[in-house]
């Protein structure tokens, strides 16, 4: 009876967020950079934690009578994409921030926490799919099902963020090529506004 709704659970957790986003690419990228990667990691993890457990608590619901609430979220939260990928695509094409992967910090703490907490508190997709979407598959668990369901998706979650935070060193031999900064740097920019688009679309 455990097993079920917590494989159900980290099941639905990893198809909703391994997948290339706004909060993906800002891991990967801090992974490659070697810049606060345990503190970016904790943050999405415990961020979707605590979302998960608003969903599964019933929150949900609240949102689903507050759309004006949603709105606000996503036109902030497109401001925000479209910002950042113009900032992407202006590295993309000067060739700035090309260090070797580990020479220096790419930005101070508070910085990179802050633009980590925008990415995932200013993405209304993560309200809608996490907080409603998993908190509707967790009550179709059961009352007792429904907490193993949250604690599978949140093991999802720990484990995709810390396997995207630290796989990414791995790829420090290509990036210590200028050429490869310039690709991630354009493809990050592609993400960013095509998600903001989408989102005001």
């Amino acid at each position: 009876m455990v097993i079920l709704p917590l494989f159900s659970g980290l099941s639905a957790g990893l198809s909703l967020i391994v997948a290339i986003g706004a909060q993906n690419a800002f891991v990967l990228r801090q992974g490659i950079q070697r810049s606060h990667v345990v503190m970016v990691v904790a943050v999405c993890a415990v961020s979707d934690l605590v979302l998960i457990l608003l969903g599964v608590a019933g929150i949900g619901v609240l949102l689903d009578r507050a759309p004006a609430a949603i709105v606000v979220i996503r036109w902030v939260g497109a401001a925000f994409l479209l910002v950042y990928g113009a900032l992407a695509a202006r590295r993309a094409v000067r060739g700035s921030q090309l260090e070797n992967p580990g020479d220096k910090p790419a930005g101070g703490r508070a910085a990179v926490l802050g633009t980590c907490l925008a990415f995932t508190w200013l993405n209304p997709h993560v309200y809608l799919d996490t907080v409603l979407l998993l908190g509707s598959l967790a009550a179709a668990q059961g009352e007792a099902g429904r907490w193993w369901f949250a604690a599978g998706a949140g093991l999802g979650s720990i484990a995709w963020f810390t396997a995207l935070g630290a796989g990414a060193r791995f790829l420090t031999s290509l990036f210590r090529r200028r050429a490869a900064w310039r690709v991630l740097d354009a493809g990050i920019a592609v993400v960013m506004i095509t998600l903001a688009v989408l989102l005001l679309a």
